[in-house]
């Protein structure tokens, strides 16, 4: 569990994880990875951030099937592995702790984006509403993925397992299983996007039964302390909309998760990117519910990062855009330093232009 100092700056155990700080390098999505391979540049711009204590990776797929997005990583072949050694050699160098997150696209994908042979594929013939950008074509509309059989559900599982193995060979701390924002795991766990009628449709109960068996299989294949998951109540990006049992349904997952002692829960609020916030009672009664670490995640600023880990709301404070921007975030908090504005126009573009030379405090 958790040591009781919850000061931002010190070091903490969590989940049986020696952490430099509480301060977390959220995953973000940055496209740099081409031919879907981790490389130089990105253990360059990881490396960079090594002052947080702990840095969970971009999106990462554990299959083909997932790599819904142009120049995403995957960590699913023997020179994905090889590729992330890298990444993971330079963040221990530097003192940091690495966890890489799992991010299967399902329905939020295009075959242009994929590699031959794979097919969109989501838990029912639904397709996103909006578009998706490709190298090939540019924008184009989602198309309608196919509905998984009981073979793809047991073969994608399994995928998990195996990338999660993968992570472990390539020298990771642990992984993270992206159930938010509106990807795979997120589309079973929602009624807008899952119709099926079979064990993983319909009540909750089977709604959250992929989600829950790939985070026991993966558990089961490295260890629950190296097994962290994410989930975002209330968020709406990748057609995503509210209903009405959320609040239960998500309290529910949480109970569930926390039975398999889990390395933490991360919960995200987008409210700052326009999604509606989500309701202070829900995050802590996810937080008793599932009753291990907590990471909180949404525009978070020193003092209120600082405030919140007082109060017990949170174990753990990730942040995003802020970390994208300011390499060596934790020192600028630290000594109330001004911070780099983050360049939206580079965020996705291939190259180190608005990745690896935002300017330190010492530049």
């Amino acid at each position: 569990m958790t040591q009781n100092n919850r000061d931002l700056y010190s070091p903490a155990t969590v989940a049986g994880h020696r952490l430099q700080n509480r301060i977390v390098m959220a995953p973000m999505t940055r496209n740099r990875a081409i031919e879907n391979l981790p490389n130089a540049l990105m253990a360059e711009y990881y490396a960079q951030r090594a002052l947080a204590g702990l840095i969970i990776t971009e999106g990462t797929s554990p299959s083909p099937e997932g790599l819904g997005y142009p120049r995403i990583p995957g960590l699913f072949s023997e020179a994905q592995v090889a590729g992330w050694k890298g990444v993971t050699g330079a963040v221990h160098s530097r003192g940091a702790k690495i966890f890489v997150q799992f991010m299967h696209t399902g329905r939020i994908g295009h075959p242009h984006n994929l590699p031959q042979g794979a097919q969109v594929l989501a838990p029912s013939a639904i397709a996103a509403a909006g578009e998706i950008y490709t190298d090939r074509a540019g924008m184009q509309p989602h198309p309608a993925p196919r509905a998984m059989s009981l073979d793809d559900i047991a073969r994608t599982r399994q995928d998990f397992v195996k990338a999660a193995q993968n992570a472990i060979a390539a020298g990771f701390d642990g992984v993270e299983l992206h159930g938010a924002n509106g990807y795979l795991l997120e589309q079973f766990i929602r009624p807008t996007s899952n119709q099926r009628s079979d064990d993983y449709g319909g009540p909750i109960e089977n709604r959250a039964r992929f989600v829950l068996e790939v985070a026991r299989a993966t558990a089961e294949a490295i260890g629950a302390s190296r097994v962290g998951i994410r989930l975002s109540p209330y968020g709406v990006f990748n057609d995503m909309p509210p209903y009405a049992e959320m609040e239960a349904d998500y309290t529910y997952l949480a109970e569930q998760l926390g039975k398999l002692g889990l390395a933490y829960l991360h919960i995200v609020d987008r409210s700052a990117m326009g999604a509606p916030a989500v309701p202070e009672q829900i995050k802590q009664a996810m937080r008793a519910a599932f009753g291990g670490p907590v990471i909180l995640v949404g525009a978070y600023d020193a003092q209120r990062a600082q405030d919140d880990l007082n109060a017990g709301r949170a174990d753990l404070i990730a942040v995003g855009c802020d970390f994208l921007a300011n390499p060596d975030l934790p020192a600028r908090w630290q000594q109330g330093l001004a911070l780099n504005a983050p360049d939206f126009d580079t965020f996705y573009t291939p190259g180190e232009k608005g990745y690896t030379d935002y300017p330190t405090r010492a530049a």
